[in-house]
């Protein structure tokens, strides 16, 4: 049987736990054990983390210790799969930049707050199989990205918000993946809330993320 960790805490406008939940009855009939978790400390037993198969943070705007940031990142260069969303993974630790090496990306602004927009899929990669775009009423993640990952989807921004016309016909990574030393790091800037994830195939590429993910 697979192993799952979710950590969920931080800034409660995103509904860690409730975003956590959702995916812990999927990975529960998937046929994972998961442990669902509030605490960050879990990262530091060693024992544990060397347990895990996947690793998914719904964590946003917080801090990690030293320790607890050795412990993640040595449980992931070791082969443990890492997968999330939105801010609870791509706004987690802004002062952790090694974090953020990791995930290949780091939210830096949502203009306009929670508003209309498209996502165009972009790859015909298995996580993604099936969809062509998903229409959103959310926060659509502008983020600085690394240009390594591999991108499955992406939204463009039509610069009519907040005065920032500059940002007009901007193409944005929406869904990657990548590698991180010996694990695979799946992630994806939907899921504000847990509503998010009732627009058709918003869960099931998030799901289908884990599952490549998973070690």
């Amino acid at each position: 049987m697979k192993i799952a960790l979710i950590t969920w805490g931080g800034w409660d406008g995103h509904e860690p736990e409730a975003c956590g939940r959702i995916f812990e009855g999927l990975l529960k009939e998937k046929g994972y054990e998961v442990i669902f978790t509030d605490s960050l400390d879990c990262y530091t037993d060693k024992a544990l983390m060397d347990s895990l198969d996947l690793i998914v943070p719904v964590w946003t705007m917080s801090e990690i210790s030293e320790d607890q940031w050795k412990g993640l990142k040595e449980a992931v260069i070791s082969g443990c799969g890492i997968a999330g969303w939105h801010g609870g993974m791509g706004d987690s630790f802004r002062q952790n930049v090694e974090y953020q090496f990791m995930v290949g990306g780091q939210w830096v602004a949502h203009p306009g707050g929670v508003i209309d927009y498209t996502i165009q899929i972009t790859s015909d990669d298995p996580i993604v199989a099936g969809y062509t775009e998903l229409k959103m009423k959310s926060e659509q993640y502008y983020m600085h990205v690394d240009p390594s990952n591999e991108v499955l989807a992406e939204t463009t921004f039509a610069g009519d918000q907040e005065d920032i016309n500059w940002i007009r016909g901007t193409v944005m990574p929406v869904a990657w993946k990548r590698t991180y030393g010996k694990a695979r790091v799946f992630y994806s800037s939907i899921g504000h809330v847990a509503s998010d994830f009732d627009v058709p195939g918003a869960k099931e590429i998030m799901l289908r993320g884990m599952l490549w993910a998973s070690r």
